[in-house]
């Protein structure tokens, strides 16, 4: 059986303060294990579990700098990297 796929994109300008607030709400969605994103345009609701890949990507280029988060899961048993991830603060 084959399940739809559902996609959700936001894109807007935020100060440092309100993008804390949303990685927060992040953080208890992961820890609740149910995710859900909205705006104006649509909503997609995820339900993380068991083990998840976190790829954390940072950049500079000239004036432009770049940090992304990308966490995915599946359904199934996944098999864990052993790579160790440090972040300072």
């Amino acid at each position: 059986m084959s399940e739809r796929k559902n996609t959700f994109r936001h894109e807007s300008l935020h100060d440092r303060e309100s993008i804390q607030s949303l990685l927060r709400a992040v953080g208890k969605g992961l820890e609740k294990g149910e995710l859900t994103f909205s705006d104006e345009d649509g909503e997609i609701r995820l339900h993380p579990k068991g083990l998840m890949n976190l790829k954390v990507t940072a950049s500079r280029e000239g004036s432009q700098n770049r940090l992304t988060f990308r966490v995915s899961w599946q359904s199934g048993q996944a098999t864990p990297k052993k790579k160790k991830l440090k972040v300072k603060s």
